[in-house]
């Protein structure tokens, strides 16, 4: 049986030039065994045509919202109530600003407005767009209302700037639509009835008011693990620390800046928690003294002195009952060596080390590769993938633990 037998999408494609890849999406999503119902919005067409989708559909193609060639129906809430999932690629700055403000004013944004069925989008715009304040807050408000969203790739763009905003390739847009029909299905929710604690990115802690101790974690790996944990059926508690991701829809989400923050936090949840992850990348050390004013340059060299700050991740492992506890161990040598060492000093069921030097496997890529231990001796390396099908690995993998099952069994 094909993976998307049956399947009602509504892909919307809006105007840019990334548009000439919703053709092939459209084919692959097709072959997939789905039934694709094309939308185009004017701009849109200024790069593709309705016929090209058409003969890969072998649909109606919807351009205007004030065509009704049935007039048993409105087509736009016909196609709202008909959709399994409404995808928009590309999603330009543009509409993803509509949406996010309930404008509606054509075929696509009345029919998105219109429908009950799951929202994903995969942007694509220039890097300085993508990077906007305006457009950040309007993915987040998006995601905040459950819409899902396919990360644009880093590269050359079409405009010549370097940078992340080309459109995911269809390949993994098709990808993803099959990975969200999947988890959808009851079989997949097994963590149903677990509450999970993820904590995610990085912390600060302040030297003065305008200065602080920070790192390069971007939040990615724990967002993910988050948001497989909610798809999988879990109740999610997220503790961040200050990234740029949208906030996911459907978890308690606990923003934090300090480690004492994560740290009353985390001890804060902890009773009521199965599952407790650790990525977050909190400091290890923070100022002894935080002045209250901006501390001014001098002719001389500043020394700033540290203290060691509360360590998380031990205190957890030290008041754990039956809550299975993941680490996270971001090396850059000797990386298993300190993983294990890691494992046993803080009584951690499970580890996730990686090597942040390895290409593919740093603090913000949207890939990592890594290898699982556990406290029974267990090694499973895991090759690149996605930061999210890393997440589902380790859910798998921790499931299989807590069932007194073979890390073999789930990888």
């Amino acid at each position: 049986m094909l993976p998307l037998q049956g399947k009602q999408i509504v892909l919307g494609v809006s105007g840019g030039i990334a548009a000439y890849k919703a053709a092939a999406l459209t084919s692959k999503l097709t072959q997939a065994g789905a039934q694709v119902h094309v939308i185009l919005t004017a701009s849109a067409m200024q790069f593709v045509q309705p016929l090209t989708f058409q003969a890969l559909s072998h649909q109606q193609v919807y351009t205007d919202m004030f065509q009704e060639p049935d007039p048993a129906v409105i087509s736009h809430i016909q196609l709202a109530d008909r959709a399994d999932l409404v995808l928009i690629a590309p999603a330009t700055a543009n509409v993803i600003g509509k949406l996010a403000n309930g404008i509606a004013d054509d075929m696509l944004t009345t029919t998105v407005l219109a429908t009950k069925a799951p929202v994903m989008l995969a942007p694509a715009m220039n890097v300085n767009m993508y990077g906007h304040p305006a457009v950040t807050a309007n993915m987040q408000r998006l995601a905040e209302y459950g819409c899902r969203f396919v990360e644009p790739g880093e590269g050359l763009l079409a405009c010549g700037w370097i940078g992340k905003g080309r459109l995911a390739e269809p390949e993994e847009i098709v990808e993803a639509v099959i990975r969200f029909f999947s988890e959808q299905q009851e079989t997949h929710r097994d963590l149903a009835g677990k509450r999970v604690l993820v904590t995610a990115g990085p912390t600060r802690e302040k030297i003065d008011p305008v200065r602080y101790i920070t790192n390069h974690a971007s939040g990615k790996m724990g967002y993910a693990i988050a948001e497989a944990a909610r798809d999988r059926g879990a109740d999610v508690v997220l503790i961040s620390g200050p990234t740029s991701l949208p906030k996911p829809a459907g978890v308690e989400f606990v923003p934090v800046e300090s480690v004492q923050e994560m740290y009353d936090a985390v001890m804060r949840h902890l009773p009521e928690s199965d599952i407790v992850i650790k990525s977050a990348a909190v400091s290890d050390y923070r100022p002894k003294t935080v002045h209250a004013h901006k501390m001014k340059k001098g002719d001389g060299p500043l020394v700033l002195e540290l203290e060691k700050a509360p360590d998380i991740l031990q205190e957890v492992g030290r008041r754990k009952t039956d809550q299975y506890v993941v680490g996270f161990a971001a090396e850059t040598q000797d990386v298993l060596v300190h993983a294990k060492s890691k494992l046993e000093r803080k009584n951690l069921d499970m580890i996730v080390a990686n090597d942040v030097l390895m290409e593919g496997a740093g603090m913000g890529s949207d890939t990592n590769i890594v290898t699982l231990l556990t406290r029974e001796g267990e090694q499973a390396a895991l090759e690149k993938m996605s930061k999210r099908d890393v997440a589902d690995k380790l859910f798998d993998a921790i499931l299989a633990k807590m069932a007194h099952r073979p890390l073999s069994d789930a990888l």
